[in-house]
């Protein structure tokens, strides 16, 4: 079985490269999944980070959630605005905190900041 065949990506990741009025990702499978692993992975280093800063500097789940999203969309940013919203949807799921303000927050844009 190769390697492609072994990653389960979900399906609110898949969405992120679904165009309106379209049904195929724009991106292939490999290149996805590629990107996938990479959003997977930062959510998952963040989880201690965020946790440490929401202890330490004893501010709301929602603003450590709102700083690291603008963190991973500023300059030289890694990620799309889309694929930073998810990573902290991701963190947030991961650390089981609220997640209703950021989704109801629009996508920040890397050139505002």
């Amino acid at each position: 079985m190769s390697d492609d065949n072994q990653i389960h990506m979900p399906s609110s990741f898949t969405a992120l490269y679904v165009l309106p009025g379209k049904i195929k990702p724009s991106l292939d499978r490999q290149a996805m999944a590629e990107r996938y692993e990479l959003c997977e992975d930062l959510a998952q280093v963040l989880t201690e980070k965020a946790a440490n800063m929401q202890f330490t500097l004893g501010i709301t789940e929602d603003l450590v959630l709102a700083q690291c999203e603008q963190g991973l969309v500023a300059a030289p940013a890694v990620l799309n605005p889309a694929e930073a919203r998810w990573v902290v949807c991701r963190l947030a799921e991961l650390l089981q905190w609220p997640m209703d303000t950021l989704l109801q927050a629009p996508l920040l844009d890397p050139q505002d900041q």
